[in-house]
């Protein structure tokens, strides 16, 4: 099976919050490295935006930190008040509303 591209090029590294959900996990750097079957060197080369990922490894990594993907591209685990924690938090009728209000804020803003 062929190895996937790169999903990163070198000069198009963008930050991730893998190092924030591992931190949120209570995992040292060597401790999740050794869970991916890499060194911890790789993986702070990875945290620090220094080497590439793949979306393979990257999916390796959501799953050891019990996330997705997403989430660790977009979304900080220690931010209490991101919109992202708030929704997570949400029932779902307090979620519709959420959505209603959001909605009238943007009709409002356009």
């Amino acid at each position: 099976m062929p190895k996937r591209a790169a999903l990163q090029q070198p000069s198009d590294r963008r930050r991730t919050f893998i190092k924030e959900w591992r931190e949120y996990r209570g995992l040292s750097q060597e401790r999740l490295a050794s869970r991916l079957g890499m060194s911890g060197a790789q993986l702070s080369r990875i945290e620090n935006a220094k080497q590439p990922y793949t979306q393979d490894v990257l999916e390796t990594i959501a799953e050891a930190l019990q996330t997705d993907v997403a989430s660790l591209l977009m979304r900080d685990p220690k931010a209490p008040e991101a919109m992202w924690t708030i929704w997570e938090q949400a029932k779902p009728a307090e979620r519709r509303q959420i959505e209603e209000v959001a909605k009238a804020i943007i009709r409002t803003a356009s």
